[in-house]
């Protein structure tokens, strides 16, 4: 008799390991017959917001999304959106979208948001999330814009009756003591570099005619170009923002208008076959 195999006793800890191998290599060897972990859903990043310094308006958590109001956002023919959409009222008041509701609650989706959408009477913790952006976020933003001062006199009430075609203008702070600003086809142009920062004041709407175009030059980009309006914001057909919108009433698109940026509105934004892309990371 051998001795060694007479006094070898595995260790209890190597039979079980043994045991469990030879189980696990039993049974179906389809791929297809084990359990598969869902893939989550696709978040679309946020995008980049301004980050430079005092000259930046801070837009807390309502940077976290792409077009955001506090009464409707409503979609006649399809858009295309890049980005979050909040509401901080009922779904119902998101139109023109066939949103799916995520089994979550939290959430849903459209063929034509590349992102979310997110509504007050969806599941926790969503309409805490859409109150903290739009009444506390959101205003602290219009404040901010509202308080931050000009240097000098150059920038004050620019263009006849508030007209600003065919500018091309500095990073600085632009203010009107009356009434709204316009912008015809001829566009207006925004020179400076990726550090930069414009913040247009405006008492009431901002008009975009047809075909008017915002141009970013020399390294601008749109998260830095904050528009504060008191009044509607209406673009007309195939005009072109670029920047952050801020207004205190209403955003109005018409049909082939764009914005590269975000919409930021206390009642509706109102899209016809648009293109709304936040700003990229």
């Amino acid at each position: 008799m051998n001795l060694f195999q007479s006094s070898f006793r595995p260790p209890a800890w190597l039979l079980a390991l043994s045991l469990a191998a030879l189980v696990a290599g039993c049974g179906n060897d389809d791929d297809a017959a084990a359990p598969v972990t869902p893939v989550p859903p696709v978040v679309d990043p946020v995008g980049a917001v301004c980050t430079q310094g005092a000259a930046c308006v801070p837009l807390g958590t309502a940077g976290n999304y792409v077009i955001l109001a506090m009464s409707g956002v409503t979609t006649t023919a399809t858009s295309a959106i890049t980005g979050h959409v909040g509401l901080n009222a009922a779904a119902v008041g998101m139109t023109g979208f066939s949103e799916t509701l995520d089994a979550s609650n939290q959430f849903s989706t459209s063929a034509q948001v590349t992102g979310r959408l997110y509504a007050s009477d969806y599941a926790a913790p969503t309409p805490a999330e859409l109150t903290t952006a739009t009444a506390t976020d959101a205003t602290a933003a219009f404040n901010d814009a509202d308080n931050v001062k000009i240097v000098g006199v150059g920038n004050l009430d620019l263009g006849a009756a508030g007209n600003i075609t065919g500018l091309d203008l500095a990073p600085g702070v632009y203010e009107w003591s009356a009434g709204g600003i316009t912008i015809d086809a001829a566009g207006v142009t925004l020179t400076g570099g990726p550090t930069d920062v414009w913040v247009f004041k405006i008492p009431t709407g901002i008009t975009m005619n047809p075909g008017a175009t915002v141009t970013l030059a020399g390294g601008a980009l749109p998260q830095n170009v904050f528009w504060r309006a008191g009044g509607v914001v209406a673009l007309d057909t195939t005009a072109n923002l670029k920047g952050i919108v801020l207004s205190s009433s209403s955003v109005t698109l018409a049909d082939g208008a764009s914005v590269d940026g975000r919409l930021i509105a206390t009642t509706n934004v109102t899209l016809i076959h648009n293109t709304v892309t936040r700003p990229a990371p």
